[in-house]
């Protein structure tokens, strides 16, 4: 296996987003091999932030992983109402910020200069959208290639071999991890794979190693669940007394006849008029779930367009018509992860008998075959056992990463608690840095001081139909 090179540190100051902080750091890079299964590989760059405690007898470090596949974690340490929860930590254990291999200043950086390039003049099914998505996923492994980037070593367990070199070239026996989303299917993965070097772990918004592509029985249970809370407030309820039987009627009228929407031109001026589908709409919708804000105007924003009202789908349309198209780290993540054959028989199974199919996972699995990462197989999914102390942190409004996820792996983890969060959403700094008492439980656990896991509740409020939330 190639060795590790290089280690490089220097003093730096970071600058939060409105200037409130000047946090001075280590800016450090750490040069790795692209591939560890094939000799002579190349050498790629890998970009952190250290924050080094003053404490006499410090806590092991903390490693902060960032999700979506393609998140930069350096970047956190410039959003400013996350600062006060790293500086809390690192009076008793140095952080680490990192940007994981593809992301931020980590180098190569696998940002697509490519963007979506589809008709806005007539509707379109899921054959129209992954044949261009498809498309762009040939041009974009072409272009990776032509500039001598080996996709095949953008895969979870490369980046969990990165993690464990850091701690080694660092010096630290071990270290404790922090992630969220695809960052807690990045701690998992290090957790199997290099668990004697993790202290502990703080597995947030948890997908699993079978957890990748989603259920679509988890999001109708979050549809279900937001039709419950919208029947208990009576505003709500008496607008829309079925919320469940809206969105399939909505639904159900655009396979019967797309609608029309106008948006004015916010690059070359005029006005644009898009054609809308029902596939349009089950995207949006599935793009909606778990981001609280978003999930609190559902039922005014499907009863706007029972109405006629389509310019809030037409916006969210048009982004995924000619919007930038993802990073290449998201797709060959995520290619490579996959799921076992099990999950994707279920998927196929449960898709047609909800309301939004299986349109959380699109283009998965089908855009999977045009990308070179190979899976990493069903070891890599199978059943993870661990007595590493682990705080695994759900909210009941995430519909892509829910609680039932921490159920199936709680079993296996001897040490392990769930911390689960009333109304808690897919965004981890809103329910980590807004939430006080999940902030205080994240630092004490992960600095090994008491803490009491309670019951937290993010507050949630519709935007009733009669203040809008249509447009």
């Amino acid at each position: 296996m190639p060795a590790v090179r290089q280690l490089r540190l220097a003093p730096h100051v970071v600058v939060s987003e409105h200037g409130t902080y000047r946090l001075p750091v280590e800016c450090g890079y750490l040069t790795v091999p692209e591939r560890r299964d094939i000799p002579n590989s190349r050498a790629i760059e890998l970009a952190f932030y250290r924050l080094r405690t003053p404490a006499a007898n410090p806590e092991p470090p903390l490693i902060f992983l960032v999700g979506g596949p393609g998140g930069s974690g350096a970047e956190e340490l410039t959003w400013e109402p996350a600062i006060p929860w790293f500086t809390a930590l690192q009076a008793r254990c140095d952080v680490l910020l990192f940007d994981q291999r593809g992301t931020g200043r980590s180098r190569p950086n696998l940002a697509n200069p490519l963007r979506y390039d589809l008709p806005l003049d007539r509707a379109l099914d899921r054959d129209d959208y992954l044949a261009e998505a498809q498309r762009l996923s040939h041009l974009a492994v072409q272009f990776w290639s032509e500039r001598g980037v080996d996709l095949r070593g953008y895969t979870t367990i490369e980046s969990a071999d990165d993690i464990n070199d850091l701690r080694a070239a660092l010096g630290y026996p071990q270290v404790s991890l922090w992630g969220a989303s695809y960052g807690s299917h990045l701690a998992l993965a290090t957790i199997r794979r290099h668990g004697r070097h993790i202290a502990r772990a703080q597995v947030a918004l948890v997908e699993g190693p079978d957890h990748t592509w989603k259920l679509p029985s988890n999001v109708q249970r979050c549809l279900a669940h937001l039709a419950e809370l919208a029947a208990a407030d009576p505003a709500v309820r008496k607008a829309v007394p079925d919320l469940l039987d809206l969105i399939g009627s909505v639904i159900d009228g655009l396979r019967r006849a797309p609608a029309r929407a106008t948006l004015a031109n916010q690059r070359g001026g005029g006005q644009l008029e898009l054609r809308l589908s029902a596939f349009d709409l089950q995207r949006a919708t599935a793009g909606m779930l778990g981001w609280r804000n978003a999930l609190r105007d559902v039922p005014a924003w499907y009863l706007a367009m029972a109405s006629g009202d389509y310019r809030r789908l037409a916006e969210e349309t048009l982004e995924r018509r000619r919007g930038v198209f993802t990073s290449a780290m998201y797709w060959q993540m995520d290619s490579a992860s996959a799921a076992s054959p099990a999950r994707l028989e279920r998927i196929r199974r449960e898709a047609p008998a909800t309301l939004l199919g299986d349109a959380i996972d699109f283009p998965f699995p089908d855009i999977a075959a045009a990308w070179p990462a190979a899976d990493l197989g069903d070891e890599f999914r199978g059943p993870l056992a661990s007595d590493i102390p682990t705080l695994f942190i759900s909210g009941t409004l995430d519909g892509r990463t829910p609680p039932s996820n921490v159920d199936e792996l709680l079993p296996g983890f001897k040490q392990g608690q769930h911390l689960v969060i009333e109304h808690g959403e897919h965004d981890y700094a809103d329910l980590l840095f807004g939430i006080p008492e999940v902030a205080e439980t994240s630092r004490a656990f992960l600095l090994g001081e008491p803490y009491a896991i309670g019951s937290p509740r993010a507050a949630f409020r519709f935007t009733h139909p009669e203040r809008g939330g249509g447009s």
